[in-house]
Protein backbone atom coordinates (compact mmCIF):
# COMPACT_ATOMS: atom_id res chain seq x y z
CA UNK A 1 0.00 0.00 0.00
CA UNK A 2 2.73 2.73 0.68
CA UNK A 3 4.65 1.78 -2.28
CA UNK A 4 1.15 2.35 -3.94
CA UNK A 5 1.31 5.60 -2.43
CA UNK A 6 4.30 6.57 -3.03
CA UNK A 7 4.22 5.90 -7.11
CA UNK A 8 1.07 8.23 -7.04
CA UNK A 9 2.65 10.93 -5.52
CA UNK A 10 5.16 10.86 -7.54
CA UNK A 11 3.24 10.78 -10.70
CA UNK A 12 1.64 13.84 -9.29
CA UNK A 13 4.82 15.32 -8.87
CA UNK A 14 5.70 14.65 -11.91
CA UNK A 15 2.63 15.90 -14.11
CA UNK A 16 2.65 19.24 -11.86
CA UNK A 17 6.46 19.49 -13.71
CA UNK A 18 5.06 19.26 -16.83
CA UNK A 19 2.57 21.33 -16.70
CA UNK A 20 3.16 24.76 -18.79
CA UNK A 21 3.44 28.33 -16.78
CA UNK A 22 1.09 30.38 -18.14
CA UNK A 23 2.71 33.09 -20.69
CA UNK A 24 3.98 36.05 -18.99
CA UNK A 25 2.71 39.42 -20.20
CA UNK A 26 5.06 41.65 -21.43
CA UNK A 27 4.93 45.16 -19.96
CA UNK A 28 5.08 48.56 -22.24
CA UNK A 29 8.53 49.49 -21.75
CA UNK A 30 9.30 53.18 -21.74
CA UNK A 31 12.21 53.99 -23.85
CA UNK A 32 11.86 57.82 -23.92
CA UNK A 33 9.59 59.48 -21.59
CA UNK A 34 10.56 63.23 -22.58
CA UNK A 35 8.47 65.38 -19.61
CA UNK A 36 6.65 63.41 -17.19
CA UNK A 37 3.24 64.52 -15.86
CA UNK A 38 0.39 63.23 -14.19
CA UNK A 39 -3.59 64.38 -13.99
CA UNK A 40 -5.86 62.60 -11.18
CA UNK A 41 -8.88 63.74 -11.72
CA UNK A 42 -8.97 63.03 -15.41
CA UNK A 43 -6.95 59.93 -16.10
CA UNK A 44 -6.41 58.37 -12.75
CA UNK A 45 -3.39 56.42 -11.82
CA UNK A 46 -1.34 57.41 -15.01
CA UNK A 47 1.48 58.79 -16.18
CA UNK A 48 1.55 61.80 -18.82
CA UNK A 49 4.21 61.95 -21.34
CA UNK A 50 5.08 64.64 -23.91
CA UNK A 51 7.70 65.09 -26.22
CA UNK A 52 10.51 67.68 -25.85
CA UNK A 53 13.77 69.16 -27.79
CA UNK A 54 15.34 66.21 -27.77
CA UNK A 55 12.47 64.27 -29.39
CA UNK A 56 9.23 62.52 -29.30
CA UNK A 57 8.40 60.00 -26.58
CA UNK A 58 8.80 56.54 -27.20
CA UNK A 59 7.59 53.03 -26.51
CA UNK A 60 8.76 49.50 -26.73
CA UNK A 61 7.06 46.14 -26.77
CA UNK A 62 7.56 43.14 -28.17
CA UNK A 63 9.83 43.96 -30.67
CA UNK A 64 7.48 47.04 -31.82
CA UNK A 65 8.49 50.99 -31.39
CA UNK A 66 5.78 53.49 -31.02
CA UNK A 67 6.73 56.75 -31.04
CA UNK A 68 4.05 60.06 -30.53
CA UNK A 69 4.23 63.36 -29.39
CA UNK A 70 2.36 62.73 -26.30
CA UNK A 71 1.14 59.59 -23.95
CA UNK A 72 -1.02 58.25 -21.12
CA UNK A 73 0.34 55.46 -19.97
CA UNK A 74 -1.88 53.35 -17.43
CA UNK A 75 0.80 51.31 -16.36
CA UNK A 76 -1.60 48.90 -14.01
CA UNK A 77 -3.41 48.12 -16.96
CA UNK A 78 -0.47 47.85 -19.29
CA UNK A 79 -1.94 50.43 -21.71
CA UNK A 80 -1.13 53.36 -23.42
CA UNK A 81 -2.96 56.20 -25.36
CA UNK A 82 -0.84 58.02 -27.87
CA UNK A 83 -1.27 61.50 -29.63
CA UNK A 84 -0.03 63.55 -32.47
CA UNK A 85 2.41 62.28 -35.25
CA UNK A 86 2.25 58.78 -33.69
CA UNK A 87 4.49 56.22 -35.55
CA UNK A 88 4.62 52.43 -35.12
CA UNK A 89 7.29 50.12 -36.54
CA UNK A 90 7.38 46.50 -36.30
CA UNK A 91 10.28 45.18 -37.35
CA UNK A 92 11.30 45.95 -41.51
CA UNK A 93 8.74 45.13 -42.69
CA UNK A 94 5.53 47.12 -41.22
CA UNK A 95 5.08 50.84 -40.49
CA UNK A 96 2.06 53.16 -39.32
CA UNK A 97 1.62 56.00 -38.76
CA UNK A 98 -2.14 58.21 -36.80
CA UNK A 99 -2.77 61.09 -35.31
CA UNK A 100 -3.93 59.08 -32.21
CA UNK A 101 -3.79 54.86 -31.16
CA UNK A 102 -4.70 53.00 -28.27
CA UNK A 103 -2.76 50.15 -27.25
CA UNK A 104 -3.28 47.40 -24.51
CA UNK A 105 -0.08 45.58 -24.01
CA UNK A 106 -1.61 42.45 -22.34
CA UNK A 107 -3.71 42.02 -25.41
CA UNK A 108 -1.79 43.29 -28.30
CA UNK A 109 -4.59 45.17 -29.46
CA UNK A 110 -4.69 48.30 -31.11
CA UNK A 111 -6.78 51.18 -32.76
CA UNK A 112 -5.39 53.93 -34.70
CA UNK A 113 -7.20 56.89 -35.54
CA UNK A 114 -7.26 59.89 -38.09
CA UNK A 115 -4.93 59.90 -41.01
CA UNK A 116 -4.23 56.27 -40.62
CA UNK A 117 -0.95 55.08 -43.00
CA UNK A 118 -0.39 51.23 -42.65
CA UNK A 119 3.07 50.89 -44.96
CA UNK A 120 4.76 48.07 -45.98
CA UNK A 121 7.64 47.51 -48.64
CA UNK A 122 5.04 45.89 -51.69
CA UNK A 123 2.08 48.96 -50.85
CA UNK A 124 0.41 51.39 -48.58
CA UNK A 125 -3.33 51.69 -46.71
CA UNK A 126 -5.04 54.72 -45.60
CA UNK A 127 -8.10 54.66 -43.81
CA UNK A 128 -9.14 56.69 -40.96
CA UNK A 129 -9.63 54.39 -38.39
CA UNK A 130 -7.83 50.54 -37.90
CA UNK A 131 -7.81 48.31 -35.98
CA UNK A 132 -4.80 46.03 -35.08
CA UNK A 133 -4.18 42.44 -33.93
CA UNK A 134 -0.58 41.90 -33.22
CA UNK A 135 -1.60 38.38 -32.25
CA UNK A 136 -2.57 36.99 -35.16
CA UNK A 137 -1.16 40.40 -37.09
CA UNK A 138 -4.57 41.16 -38.74
CA UNK A 139 -5.85 44.97 -39.18
CA UNK A 140 -9.40 46.03 -39.84
CA UNK A 141 -11.08 49.10 -41.11
CA UNK A 142 -14.43 50.08 -41.42
CA UNK A 143 -14.01 53.53 -42.79
CA UNK A 144 -13.39 53.19 -46.05
CA UNK A 145 -9.49 52.29 -47.28
CA UNK A 146 -7.10 53.37 -49.94
CA UNK A 147 -4.61 50.74 -50.72
CA UNK A 148 -2.01 51.76 -53.26
CA UNK A 149 0.98 49.92 -55.13
CA UNK A 150 3.48 50.18 -57.41
CA UNK A 151 0.61 49.66 -60.22
CA UNK A 152 -2.88 50.03 -59.05
CA UNK A 153 -4.87 51.81 -56.79
CA UNK A 154 -7.64 50.26 -54.12
CA UNK A 155 -10.50 51.58 -52.67
CA UNK A 156 -13.20 49.77 -50.31
CA UNK A 157 -15.55 50.77 -47.45
CA UNK A 158 -14.55 47.68 -45.24
CA UNK A 159 -11.38 45.31 -45.55
CA UNK A 160 -9.36 43.40 -43.69
CA UNK A 161 -5.53 43.22 -43.94
CA UNK A 162 -3.99 39.40 -43.05
CA UNK A 163 0.03 40.46 -42.71
CA UNK A 164 0.93 36.99 -42.82
CA UNK A 165 -0.53 36.42 -45.93
CA UNK A 166 0.21 39.35 -47.66
CA UNK A 167 -3.31 39.48 -48.14
CA UNK A 168 -6.29 42.17 -48.58
CA UNK A 169 -10.17 41.13 -47.78
CA UNK A 170 -12.45 43.64 -49.10
CA UNK A 171 -16.28 44.26 -48.94
CA UNK A 172 -18.35 46.70 -49.91
CA UNK A 173 -17.96 48.73 -52.79
CA UNK A 174 -14.53 47.49 -54.02
CA UNK A 175 -12.25 49.34 -56.86
CA UNK A 176 -9.22 48.85 -58.31
CA UNK A 177 -8.14 51.96 -60.29
CA UNK A 178 -4.82 50.95 -63.31
CA UNK A 179 -3.80 52.81 -66.08
CA UNK A 180 -5.23 49.72 -67.82
CA UNK A 181 -8.35 48.17 -66.84
CA UNK A 182 -11.08 48.93 -63.99
CA UNK A 183 -12.38 46.62 -61.25
CA UNK A 184 -15.14 46.82 -59.20
CA UNK A 185 -16.58 44.18 -56.99
CA UNK A 186 -18.87 43.21 -53.87
CA UNK A 187 -15.99 41.69 -52.31
CA UNK A 188 -12.47 41.05 -53.39
CA UNK A 189 -9.58 39.12 -51.68
CA UNK A 190 -6.33 40.55 -52.96
CA UNK A 191 -2.76 39.40 -52.54
CA UNK A 192 0.10 42.00 -52.48
CA UNK A 193 2.53 39.95 -53.63
CA UNK A 194 1.26 37.86 -56.24
CA UNK A 195 -0.90 40.83 -56.92
CA UNK A 196 -4.30 38.25 -57.87
CA UNK A 197 -7.74 39.15 -57.42
CA UNK A 198 -10.37 36.59 -56.24
CA UNK A 199 -14.01 38.52 -56.48
CA UNK A 200 -17.27 37.69 -54.80
CA UNK A 201 -20.79 38.69 -55.64
CA UNK A 202 -21.60 40.82 -58.34
CA UNK A 203 -18.31 41.88 -60.71
CA UNK A 204 -17.07 43.88 -63.52
CA UNK A 205 -13.66 44.03 -64.97
CA UNK A 206 -13.25 47.12 -68.19
CA UNK A 207 -10.25 46.82 -69.97
CA UNK A 208 -9.43 49.44 -72.88
CA UNK A 209 -10.47 46.65 -75.09
CA UNK A 210 -13.27 44.26 -72.90
CA UNK A 211 -15.17 44.21 -70.43
CA UNK A 212 -15.78 41.42 -67.49
CA UNK A 213 -18.90 40.47 -65.40
CA UNK A 214 -18.97 37.21 -63.29
CA UNK A 215 -20.12 36.83 -59.30
CA UNK A 216 -17.25 34.26 -58.50
CA UNK A 217 -13.65 35.29 -60.37
CA UNK A 218 -10.15 35.09 -60.53
CA UNK A 219 -7.90 38.09 -62.12
CA UNK A 220 -4.30 37.99 -62.62
CA UNK A 221 -3.40 41.85 -62.12
CA UNK A 222 -0.42 41.79 -63.79
CA UNK A 223 -0.84 39.68 -66.76
CA UNK A 224 -4.46 40.29 -67.30
CA UNK A 225 -5.16 36.56 -67.02
CA UNK A 226 -8.65 35.39 -65.41
CA UNK A 227 -11.21 32.48 -64.75
CA UNK A 228 -15.08 33.35 -63.92
CA UNK A 229 -18.12 31.72 -63.20
CA UNK A 230 -21.64 32.27 -61.83
CA UNK A 231 -23.33 34.50 -64.22
CA UNK A 232 -19.94 35.36 -66.10
CA UNK A 233 -19.91 37.40 -69.65
CA UNK A 234 -17.48 38.51 -71.19
CA UNK A 235 -17.84 41.76 -73.88
CA UNK A 236 -14.92 41.89 -76.85
CA UNK A 237 -15.96 44.71 -78.78
CA UNK A 238 -18.92 43.38 -80.80
CA UNK A 239 -19.30 40.04 -79.56
CA UNK A 240 -20.13 38.96 -76.08
CA UNK A 241 -19.69 35.53 -74.77
CA UNK A 242 -21.74 34.30 -72.07
CA UNK A 243 -20.90 30.70 -70.38
CA UNK A 244 -20.39 29.07 -66.63
CA UNK A 245 -16.76 29.40 -66.36
CA UNK A 246 -14.87 31.91 -68.64
CA UNK A 247 -11.21 31.88 -69.31
CA UNK A 248 -9.48 34.89 -70.54
CA UNK A 249 -5.91 36.17 -71.57
CA UNK A 250 -5.37 40.00 -72.58
CA UNK A 251 -2.56 39.73 -74.17
CA UNK A 252 -3.38 37.02 -76.27
CA UNK A 253 -6.53 38.42 -77.33
CA UNK A 254 -7.65 34.52 -76.29
CA UNK A 255 -11.22 33.41 -74.63
CA UNK A 256 -12.72 30.51 -73.60
CA UNK A 257 -16.32 29.28 -72.14
CA UNK A 258 -17.63 26.14 -71.14
CA UNK A 259 -21.21 24.59 -70.31
CA UNK A 260 -23.79 26.65 -71.68
CA UNK A 261 -21.96 29.29 -73.50
CA UNK A 262 -23.27 31.71 -75.86
CA UNK A 263 -21.62 34.17 -78.31
CA UNK A 264 -23.56 36.75 -79.41
CA UNK A 265 -22.50 38.62 -82.27
CA UNK A 266 -23.92 42.13 -82.55
CA UNK A 267 -23.07 43.31 -85.92
CA UNK A 268 -24.49 40.22 -87.87
CA UNK A 269 -27.22 39.37 -85.73
CA UNK A 270 -25.68 36.13 -85.06
CA UNK A 271 -25.41 33.94 -81.94
CA UNK A 272 -23.41 30.95 -81.29
CA UNK A 273 -24.16 28.44 -78.75
CA UNK A 274 -22.50 25.06 -77.19
CA UNK A 275 -20.84 23.67 -74.35
CA UNK A 276 -17.80 24.25 -75.50
CA UNK A 277 -15.62 27.38 -77.39
CA UNK A 278 -12.77 29.48 -77.93
CA UNK A 279 -12.61 33.08 -79.50
CA UNK A 280 -9.45 34.15 -80.97
CA UNK A 281 -10.19 38.63 -80.79
CA UNK A 282 -7.21 39.39 -82.58
CA UNK A 283 -7.94 36.55 -85.56
CA UNK A 284 -11.52 37.57 -85.78
CA UNK A 285 -12.27 33.60 -84.92
CA UNK A 286 -14.74 31.48 -83.15
CA UNK A 287 -14.66 27.64 -82.45
CA UNK A 288 -17.85 25.82 -80.84
CA UNK A 289 -18.22 22.16 -79.91
CA UNK A 290 -20.37 20.30 -77.81
CA UNK A 291 -24.05 20.84 -79.38
CA UNK A 292 -22.93 23.66 -81.39
CA UNK A 293 -25.31 25.74 -82.82
CA UNK A 294 -25.18 28.97 -84.79
CA UNK A 295 -28.50 30.89 -85.01
CA UNK A 296 -28.60 33.76 -87.60
CA UNK A 297 -31.67 35.96 -88.72
CA UNK A 298 -32.56 35.72 -92.23
CA UNK A 299 -35.73 37.43 -93.29
CA UNK A 300 -36.63 38.06 -89.87
CA UNK A 301 -36.84 33.87 -89.51
CA UNK A 302 -34.03 32.39 -87.84
CA UNK A 303 -31.87 30.14 -89.34
CA UNK A 304 -30.51 27.10 -87.24
CA UNK A 305 -26.60 25.26 -88.27
CA UNK A 306 -25.60 22.33 -86.25
CA UNK A 307 -22.92 20.26 -86.52
CA UNK A 308 -20.18 18.50 -84.10
CA UNK A 309 -17.70 21.64 -84.75
CA UNK A 310 -18.71 25.38 -85.60
CA UNK A 311 -15.60 27.60 -86.71
CA UNK A 312 -16.50 31.50 -86.98
CA UNK A 313 -14.06 33.26 -88.89
CA UNK A 314 -13.46 36.65 -90.44
CA UNK A 315 -14.36 40.49 -89.66
CA UNK A 316 -17.73 41.79 -88.63
CA UNK A 317 -18.52 42.64 -92.63
CA UNK A 318 -16.98 39.09 -93.83
CA UNK A 319 -17.89 36.71 -91.69
CA UNK A 320 -17.41 33.07 -92.22
CA UNK A 321 -19.30 30.05 -90.82
CA UNK A 322 -17.95 26.34 -91.63
CA UNK A 323 -19.52 23.65 -90.21
CA UNK A 324 -17.81 20.41 -90.11
CA UNK A 325 -19.44 16.39 -89.46
CA UNK A 326 -23.20 15.76 -89.00
CA UNK A 327 -24.57 19.22 -89.95
CA UNK A 328 -27.91 19.79 -89.83
CA UNK A 329 -29.84 23.10 -90.34
CA UNK A 330 -33.58 24.04 -90.23
CA UNK A 331 -36.08 27.27 -90.82
CA UNK A 332 -39.08 27.71 -90.82
CA UNK A 333 -39.56 26.55 -94.50
CA UNK A 334 -36.46 25.11 -95.03
CA UNK A 335 -34.19 22.34 -93.13
CA UNK A 336 -31.05 20.45 -94.90
CA UNK A 337 -28.36 17.53 -93.88
CA UNK A 338 -24.97 16.87 -94.84
CA UNK A 339 -21.51 16.60 -94.40
CA UNK A 340 -20.07 19.83 -93.90
CA UNK A 341 -21.31 23.70 -94.67
CA UNK A 342 -19.34 26.93 -95.78
CA UNK A 343 -21.40 29.72 -95.40
CA UNK A 344 -20.04 33.44 -96.40
CA UNK A 345 -22.05 36.64 -94.84
CA UNK A 346 -20.68 38.68 -97.45
CA UNK A 347 -21.21 36.91 -100.99
CA UNK A 348 -24.72 35.19 -99.81
CA UNK A 349 -23.24 31.98 -100.88
CA UNK A 350 -23.55 28.95 -98.41
CA UNK A 351 -22.35 25.41 -99.50
CA UNK A 352 -23.65 21.99 -99.04
CA UNK A 353 -20.68 19.26 -99.16
CA UNK A 354 -21.24 15.92 -99.18
CA UNK A 355 -23.90 13.86 -99.45
CA UNK A 356 -26.57 17.23 -98.71
CA UNK A 357 -30.05 16.74 -98.92
CA UNK A 358 -32.29 19.97 -98.55
CA UNK A 359 -36.13 19.96 -98.11
CA UNK A 360 -37.96 22.83 -99.30
CA UNK A 361 -42.02 22.94 -99.12
CA UNK A 362 -43.12 19.65 -100.16
CA UNK A 363 -39.42 19.28 -102.10
CA UNK A 364 -36.83 16.68 -101.48
CA UNK A 365 -33.66 17.84 -103.13
CA UNK A 366 -29.97 15.91 -103.43
CA UNK A 367 -26.73 15.93 -105.27
CA UNK A 368 -23.43 16.09 -105.36
CA UNK A 369 -22.96 19.55 -103.45
CA UNK A 370 -25.80 22.38 -103.46
CA UNK A 371 -25.19 25.82 -103.10
CA UNK A 372 -27.70 28.09 -101.60
CA UNK A 373 -27.17 32.07 -103.21
CA UNK A 374 -29.45 34.62 -101.04
CA UNK A 375 -29.47 38.20 -101.72
CA UNK A 376 -26.98 40.37 -99.32
CA UNK A 377 -28.81 43.63 -100.20
CA UNK A 378 -32.77 42.49 -99.26
CA UNK A 379 -31.47 39.34 -96.94
CA UNK A 380 -33.72 36.82 -98.98
CA UNK A 381 -33.19 33.56 -100.15
CA UNK A 382 -32.59 34.01 -103.95
CA UNK A 383 -31.46 30.92 -105.52
CA UNK A 384 -30.24 27.59 -105.52
CA UNK A 385 -27.88 24.91 -107.02
CA UNK A 386 -27.06 21.29 -107.10
CA UNK A 387 -24.24 20.27 -108.96
CA UNK A 388 -24.05 16.70 -110.20
CA UNK A 389 -26.48 13.90 -109.46
CA UNK A 390 -29.22 16.44 -108.74
CA UNK A 391 -32.56 14.75 -107.73
CA UNK A 392 -36.08 16.52 -106.79
CA UNK A 393 -38.80 14.17 -105.02
CA UNK A 394 -42.13 15.27 -104.23
CA UNK A 395 -44.58 12.43 -102.93
CA UNK A 396 -47.80 12.37 -104.32
CA UNK A 397 -50.36 14.60 -102.33
CA UNK A 398 -53.20 12.69 -104.50
CA UNK A 399 -51.89 8.53 -104.38
CA UNK A 400 -48.77 6.66 -102.57
CA UNK A 401 -46.32 7.99 -105.56
CA UNK A 402 -43.61 10.42 -105.52
CA UNK A 403 -42.69 12.64 -108.37
CA UNK A 404 -39.04 12.55 -109.59
CA UNK A 405 -37.04 14.42 -111.72
CA UNK A 406 -33.58 13.76 -111.80
CA UNK A 407 -30.35 15.25 -113.88
CA UNK A 408 -27.01 16.55 -113.92
CA UNK A 409 -26.89 19.78 -112.51
CA UNK A 410 -30.25 21.31 -111.20
CA UNK A 411 -30.67 25.33 -110.92
CA UNK A 412 -33.73 26.73 -108.76
CA UNK A 413 -35.13 29.98 -107.81
CA UNK A 414 -36.68 31.50 -104.60
CA UNK A 415 -39.84 33.80 -104.07
CA UNK A 416 -40.54 34.47 -100.12
CA UNK A 417 -38.83 31.58 -99.81
CA UNK A 418 -40.63 29.15 -101.99
CA UNK A 419 -39.38 27.12 -105.05
CA UNK A 420 -41.25 28.42 -107.91
CA UNK A 421 -38.78 27.96 -110.59
CA UNK A 422 -36.78 24.59 -111.46
CA UNK A 423 -34.41 23.79 -114.32
CA UNK A 424 -32.68 20.64 -114.43
CA UNK A 425 -30.30 20.05 -117.16
CA UNK A 426 -28.61 17.21 -118.96
CA UNK A 427 -29.25 13.54 -119.09
CA UNK A 428 -32.80 14.79 -117.46
CA UNK A 429 -35.42 11.62 -116.53
CA UNK A 430 -39.13 12.26 -114.76
CA UNK A 431 -41.73 10.04 -113.06
CA UNK A 432 -44.92 12.55 -112.82
CA UNK A 433 -48.08 11.60 -111.54
CA UNK A 434 -50.95 13.14 -113.53
CA UNK A 435 -54.22 14.70 -112.95
CA UNK A 436 -56.73 16.56 -114.39
CA UNK A 437 -58.62 20.00 -112.98
CA UNK A 438 -61.05 17.51 -110.94
CA UNK A 439 -58.16 15.96 -109.80
CA UNK A 440 -58.86 12.58 -111.30
CA UNK A 441 -56.09 10.44 -112.42
CA UNK A 442 -54.91 9.95 -115.86
CA UNK A 443 -51.55 8.39 -115.80
CA UNK A 444 -48.04 8.08 -115.29
CA UNK A 445 -45.79 10.37 -117.57
CA UNK A 446 -42.23 8.55 -117.67
CA UNK A 447 -39.76 10.83 -120.02
CA UNK A 448 -36.06 11.29 -120.89
CA UNK A 449 -34.87 14.51 -122.20
CA UNK A 450 -31.81 17.31 -122.26
CA UNK A 451 -33.65 19.51 -120.18
CA UNK A 452 -36.62 20.12 -118.08
CA UNK A 453 -38.38 23.37 -116.70
CA UNK A 454 -40.79 23.19 -113.82
CA UNK A 455 -42.86 25.59 -112.19
CA UNK A 456 -44.24 25.39 -108.83
CA UNK A 457 -47.24 26.85 -106.69
CA UNK A 458 -47.12 26.84 -103.43
CA UNK A 459 -44.67 23.75 -103.22
CA UNK A 460 -46.34 21.66 -105.82
CA UNK A 461 -45.37 20.96 -109.31
CA UNK A 462 -47.83 22.96 -111.44
CA UNK A 463 -46.02 22.48 -115.05
CA UNK A 464 -43.81 20.58 -116.33
CA UNK A 465 -41.67 21.20 -119.87
CA UNK A 466 -39.51 19.10 -121.88
CA UNK A 467 -36.45 20.65 -124.12
CA UNK A 468 -34.71 18.88 -126.99
CA UNK A 469 -36.23 15.74 -128.22
CA UNK A 470 -38.07 14.39 -125.45
CA UNK A 471 -38.91 10.72 -125.42
CA UNK A 472 -41.44 9.48 -122.90
CA UNK A 473 -44.84 7.80 -122.60
CA UNK A 474 -48.12 8.36 -120.24
CA UNK A 475 -48.64 5.36 -119.05
CA UNK A 476 -51.88 4.14 -117.17
CA UNK A 477 -51.62 3.09 -113.48
CA UNK A 478 -51.70 -1.13 -114.42
CA UNK A 479 -49.28 -0.54 -117.08
CA UNK A 480 -46.03 0.55 -115.08
CA UNK A 481 -44.89 -1.75 -112.64
CA UNK A 482 -43.83 -0.63 -109.43
CA UNK A 483 -40.25 -1.38 -110.21
CA UNK A 484 -40.43 1.25 -112.61
CA UNK A 485 -42.03 4.09 -111.06
CA UNK A 486 -38.87 4.91 -109.42
CA UNK A 487 -35.58 6.32 -110.90
CA UNK A 488 -32.60 5.12 -110.47
CA UNK A 489 -30.77 5.95 -107.69
CA UNK A 490 -34.12 7.35 -105.84
CA UNK A 491 -34.53 7.25 -101.95
CA UNK A 492 -36.97 8.94 -100.05
CA UNK A 493 -35.83 10.23 -96.36
CA UNK A 494 -38.76 11.86 -95.54
CA UNK A 495 -38.14 10.38 -91.79
CA UNK A 496 -34.54 12.39 -91.55
CA UNK A 497 -36.66 15.53 -92.22
CA UNK A 498 -36.47 18.18 -89.35
CA UNK A 499 -39.10 19.98 -88.24
CA UNK A 500 -38.39 21.84 -85.51
CA UNK A 501 -35.19 23.77 -84.05
CA UNK A 502 -34.91 20.89 -81.91
CA UNK A 503 -34.51 18.34 -84.25
CA UNK A 504 -30.86 19.26 -85.57
CA UNK A 505 -29.22 17.23 -82.44
CA UNK A 506 -29.11 13.64 -82.42
CA UNK A 507 -29.52 11.62 -79.17
CA UNK A 508 -25.69 12.11 -78.42
CA UNK A 509 -26.16 15.81 -78.47
CA UNK A 510 -28.85 15.58 -75.84
CA UNK A 511 -27.43 12.57 -74.14
CA UNK A 512 -23.88 15.04 -73.33
CA UNK A 513 -22.41 14.82 -69.69
CA UNK A 514 -21.18 18.44 -69.12
CA UNK A 515 -17.89 18.92 -66.98
CA UNK A 516 -18.33 19.79 -63.39
CA UNK A 517 -17.09 23.54 -63.24
CA UNK A 518 -14.74 24.14 -60.89
CA UNK A 519 -14.76 27.02 -58.46
CA UNK A 520 -12.25 29.51 -58.03
CA UNK A 521 -9.67 27.97 -56.47
CA UNK A 522 -8.61 30.47 -53.65
CA UNK A 523 -5.28 29.55 -51.72
CA UNK A 524 -7.45 31.32 -48.27
CA UNK A 525 -10.82 31.15 -49.42
CA UNK A 526 -12.67 33.75 -47.77
CA UNK A 527 -15.59 31.16 -47.30
CA UNK A 528 -13.50 29.48 -44.66
CA UNK A 529 -14.41 30.80 -41.25
CA UNK A 530 -10.98 31.71 -39.98
CA UNK A 531 -10.55 33.82 -42.44
CA UNK A 532 -13.93 35.19 -42.44
CA UNK A 533 -13.46 37.18 -39.54
CA UNK A 534 -9.58 37.37 -38.10
CA UNK A 535 -10.52 38.72 -35.07
CA UNK A 536 -12.15 35.79 -33.48
CA UNK A 537 -8.97 34.39 -32.68
CA UNK A 538 -9.39 36.96 -29.57
CA UNK A 539 -10.72 35.57 -26.98
CA UNK A 540 -13.86 37.71 -25.13
CA UNK A 541 -11.34 37.64 -21.79
CA UNK A 542 -9.33 39.71 -24.53
CA UNK A 543 -11.60 42.33 -25.49
CA UNK A 544 -12.57 43.04 -21.91
CA UNK A 545 -8.77 43.58 -21.52
CA UNK A 546 -9.41 46.67 -23.99
CA UNK A 547 -9.27 50.42 -23.23
CA UNK A 548 -12.02 51.47 -20.89
CA UNK A 549 -13.43 53.87 -23.93
CA UNK A 550 -16.94 51.70 -23.62
CA UNK A 551 -17.79 53.43 -27.29
CA UNK A 552 -14.14 51.84 -29.07
CA UNK A 553 -14.90 48.71 -27.21
CA UNK A 554 -18.42 48.48 -27.95
CA UNK A 555 -17.71 49.06 -31.79
CA UNK A 556 -15.22 46.22 -31.78
CA UNK A 557 -17.38 44.02 -30.21
CA UNK A 558 -20.06 44.69 -32.97
CA UNK A 559 -17.25 44.32 -35.66
CA UNK A 560 -17.27 40.96 -33.73
CA UNK A 561 -20.18 39.87 -34.22
CA UNK A 562 -21.01 40.88 -37.19
CA UNK A 563 -23.57 38.93 -39.52
CA UNK A 564 -21.92 37.97 -42.85
CA UNK A 565 -23.91 37.48 -45.86
CA UNK A 566 -22.22 34.84 -48.18
CA UNK A 567 -21.66 35.49 -51.89
CA UNK A 568 -23.05 32.35 -52.84
CA UNK A 569 -25.37 31.88 -50.78
CA UNK A 570 -29.08 33.44 -49.90
CA UNK A 571 -29.01 33.49 -45.98
CA UNK A 572 -27.87 35.06 -43.37
CA UNK A 573 -25.17 32.94 -40.89
CA UNK A 574 -23.39 33.81 -37.91
CA UNK A 575 -19.65 32.71 -38.58
CA UNK A 576 -18.06 31.00 -35.66
CA UNK A 577 -14.86 30.02 -34.90
CA UNK A 578 -13.24 26.72 -36.01
CA UNK A 579 -11.49 24.48 -33.38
Amino acid sequence: MKKLFVLLFLAQIAFSQNQPNPAEKTIIKIVYGGNLNVNEEKFPGAKIFSKTEKGQVRFEHEGMDLWCDRAVLFQERNWVKAYGNVFIQQGDSLEMSSEYIEYDGDTKLAVSKRKVRLQNPDMTLTTDTLYFDRNVQEAYFNTKGIVKDSASTLTSIEGRYFMNKNKYQFQKNVQIDNPEYTVNSAQLDYYTDSKHAYMYGPSTIKGKEYTIFCKRGFYNTVTEKGYFVKDSRIDYDNRIINGDSLYFEKNTNFASATNNIKITDTINKMVLKGHYGEVFKAKDSAFITKRAVAISLVEEDSMYIHGDRLVVTGPETNRVIRAYRNVKFFKTDMSGKCDSLFADNNSGITKLIRRPIMWNGDSQMTGDTIFLISNVKIEKLDSLKVINNSFIVQKDTLGEGYNQVKGQNLYGKFRDNKLYEVDVVKNTEVVYYMYNDSNEFIGIDKTICSAINLTLNNNQIEDITFFTRPDGVIYPDKDLPKNARKLRGFIWRGDERMYSKDDIFDEDDNNLILPVIRGVNNPMDPLQEEERDPQDKASKETLKALPPDKEEKKKLLEQKKKIVVQPDSKKKKVLKKQD
